[in-house]
């Protein structure tokens, strides 16, 4: 980077030769074409100084023409004399307007530059938000330290920021420069309700340690801005460059005060995200609490009863029970002890689905045999309906865990065995659509809702008309939890002729060991 002292000078330098430049040509056209006054040539070059240069380099070249006009194309010539007064008026008013004009133009590009600097200054803070915007923070603070960097022109552009206790960095360029003198950002005027605020002033920070002179080696530089919240200093804006130059511009230096302000509301806004998704998680967790202890104080003190009942008739020895009494107790205890059991690993599968543990072990099964399984097991909890099955006889076989996919189907039928009339009939379809195995369970009962469909599938959740029915009601989102963790989707809705239906798929993909037909 030029220092300013050179700029100067090459400016006033390229304002001579201008004036130069236009008497050549002043001089050229007279030797061809014999013209009275010429003089008006010289604002050419007087407003193209004051457009390019500013100010002062345009007053200069008025001058420098005003005297190379008079020396070269006044009579006499050579001389800083006028013959006829009459040259003097008119001379007068060349120098007035080349000064005037100058002067207009200079102001012209200074507003000109105050427009440009605005407006980086504003695309730079809409490019800073749109960053900062991005969910993962780490990501967005390279972004702005990138940004930060290529504005600013430097080296090296560091930023950290400390949200609720933890440490984010990021980093854009780089320089090796340990030895680097640092200036901080001091506090510059606070803007009030009748003066505009001003930015601070760089203060150069000295190492207790250091004696004498710096090295050439340390002559980098080190530019540290504070990041501010309502609790103080959270992080800093650090830019590094390899450069002995001049410090930044007050404008630069508002920029970066800008940007640390924005920096402090994406933290304050970081923060205050985090405690409302703590508040959010406790509030679930708390429902969820609520919702089980429910479970657990009606759901499964109905079959604890149920058993504790059956098991206490068949301990009484006063009583003489026939062997069709015994059988029914023993059937009761049995049939309650599986709804513990179901409600039990409903609660635990569900546990181990929000915690991301329950991964399917994929292997290829024929779809007719594992449908096949589930309904030949679940023949006692269907006894009271009219089962209809019907799979496709060309399905390939489709790789599923089939543990889980057991159960998603169990669930479905347990579920419309519920809700269904007895002596309806419930369907149970299998086929192909497209890429995907289409497996669908309905029933002739009320009936969904339409407006709570969309909630079927949530954890405890039981639709209005329907929770005289038993269940806890994690049955739907257990089966949701399975089947997306094999790649599939689940979707409830209503049967035109009356009824509910369950539909889920399954993706077709390949399994290093194939399961054949049982």
């Amino acid at each position: 980077m030029k220092r300013p002292f050179v700029r100067t000078a090459s400016s006033y330098l390229i304002a001579l030769a201008a004036v130069a430049v236009m008497s050549l040509v002043i001089g050229l056209i007279l030797r061809l074409i014999p013209i009275g006054n010429l003089s008006t040539l010289y604002l050419i070059a007087v407003l193209a100084v004051a457009t390019r240069l500013g100010r002062g380099p345009a007053i200069v070249s008025a001058i420098a023409a005003f005297v190379a006009f008079d020396w070269f194309f006044v009579n006499p010539l050579h001389e800083i004399t006028i013959a006829d007064p009459a040259e003097w008026v008119s001379l007068g008013v060349f120098l007035i307007t080349a000064v005037i004009t100058g002067e207009l133009a200079a102001s012209e590009r200074a507003r000109a530059k105050i427009a440009q600097r605005r407006e980086r200054e504003a695309l730079l803070l809409y490019d800073a938000l749109r960053l900062m915007a991005d969910p993962d923070l780490d990501v967005a603070l390279a972004a702005v330290a990138e940004r930060v960097r290529a504005e600013m022109h430097v080296d090296r552009a560091e930023i950290d920021l400390r949200i609720a206790g933890t440490e984010h960095e990021a980093a854009a360029g780089g320089i090796d420069s340990p030895g680097a003198v640092t200036e901080l950002l001091g506090h510059g005027r606070a803007p009030t309700d009748t003066a505009s605020g001003q930015p601070g002033r760089w203060i150069r920070v000295v190492p207790p340690k250091t004696a004498g002179p710096v090295a050439a080696a340390t002559l980098a530089r080190r530019f540290e801005v504070a990041v501010r919240a309502a609790g103080g200093t959270i992080g800093h804006v650090t830019l590094l460059r390899d450069d002995r130059g001049e410090s930044f511009t007050e404008h630069q230096r508002r920029l970066l005060e800008l940007i640390a302000t924005q920096l402090a509301a994406l933290a304050e806004r970081s923060e205050l995200q985090e405690v409302v998704t703590r508040g959010e998680v406790l509030r679930r967790t708390d429902e969820l609490k609520t919702a089980l202890l429910n479970a657990v104080s009606h759901d499964l003190r109905t079959p604890l009863a149920s058993i504790i009942a059956s098991t206490g008739s068949l301990r009484q020895h006063d009583v003489t029970w026939t062997n069709e009494e015994r059988d029914d107790f023993i059937e009761a205890i049995e049939q309650q002890a599986q709804r513990l059991s179901s409600i039990v690993g409903n609660l635990l599968d569900l546990s181990r689905i929000e915690a991301g543990a329950l991964k399917p072990d994929k292997q290829l099964h024929d779809v007719s045999a594992l449908v096949d399984d589930v309904v030949s097991r679940m023949h006692g909890t269907t006894s009271r309906h009219d089962l209809h099955v019907q799979v496709d006889p060309d399905l390939p076989p489709v790789a599923v865990d089939e543990v889980q996919i057991d159960q998603v189907l169990a669930n479905l039928i347990e579920n419309a065995t519920k809700y269904a009339p007895p002596g309806t009939t419930i369907d149970v379809t299998a086929r192909r659509e497209g890429a995907n195995l289409q497996i669908e369970v309905s029933d002739r009962g009320p009936g969904v809702p339409a407006s709570e469909i969309e909630q079927l599938f949530a954890p405890f959740y039981r639709a209005s008309g329907r929770r005289s029915a038993s269940g806890v009601g994690l049955g739907l989102a257990v089966a949701r939890g399975l089947v997306e963790g094999h790649g599939g989707r689940i979707w409830a809705g209503n049967r035109p002729q009356g009824g509910s239906r369950f539909v889920f798929t399954l993706p077709y993909e390949s399994s290093p060991e194939p399961v054949g037909k049982r």
